[in-house]
């Protein structure tokens, strides 16, 4: 599977309206410098210790939003 990596504050900038917020990220254990990573489906994860761990998803145009803001593709 691919995924896009970025920190907790770049994911922030990606989310839509009726995607995860803020708050929802901070109750996931998201923070600025969190590792997180994204799927080509829009599964969102972030990175625990020893695993990554599934906090949500996108919705819609989201691969446009990735590559915009990160500069990156799938990987």
């Amino acid at each position: 599977m691919k995924f896009i990596e970025m920190t907790g504050e770049t994911l922030d900038e990606i989310i839509n309206d009726g995607e995860l917020h803020s708050q929802d990220l901070a109750a996931a254990g998201v923070m600025g410098t969190s590792i997180v990573r994204i799927n080509q489906q829009g599964d969102i994860e972030v990175r625990c210790p020893n695993k990554w761990r599934v906090i949500g998803g996108l919705l819609g145009d989201f691969e446009d939003r990735i590559r915009k803001t990160t500069g990156l593709d799938w990987a």
